[in-house]
């Protein structure tokens, strides 16, 4: 590492490119902390992760582009297909299990397991009326 202090006023450190790159390389190594490898070459992780960065993006330019092969299925229209009575979803989501718990107007509702729409709007209608 070198570093260029000047008397009286704060100035960057500027780090030889060896010690750049054997940071980076340390970095590279499967399961290796960056932090920790900064931690111990007494730089920041930040800084340690730009150079990291800026290796990885001029490394990448160098290799050239891999192409995958690829299929391409056409979409079928579901409009256009009648759903069989075996496959149909249902009108509604199936129910889940839970509990809900209202209080309203000095009274608990306490709602256990699957509750549909229909039987909820009609209680609590029956609750506001009892007001």
């Amino acid at each position: 590492m070198k570093s260029d202090p000047q008397v009286g006023k704060a100035s960057r450190r500027q780090h030889d490119l060896a010690f750049k790159q054997d940071l980076v390389r340390q970095c590279l190594e499967p399961g290796a902390s960056v932090s920790a490898i900064a931690l111990r070459g007494g730089v920041n992780a930040n800084m340690l992760f730009k150079w990291r960065r800026d290796h990885l993006r001029h490394a990448g330019s160098s290799q050239p582009a891999v192409l995958l092969p690829i299929q391409v299925t056409p979409v079928v229209d579901v409009q256009a297909q009648e759903p069989s009575p075996a496959t149909a979803p249902p009108s509604r989501p199936p129910a889940r299990g839970g509990v809900i718990e209202l209080e309203i107007a000095g009274a608990q509702l306490r709602l256990r397991g699957p509750v549909d729409e229909d039987s909820l709007r009609s209680v609590l209608r029956a609750l506001r009326h009892s007001a």
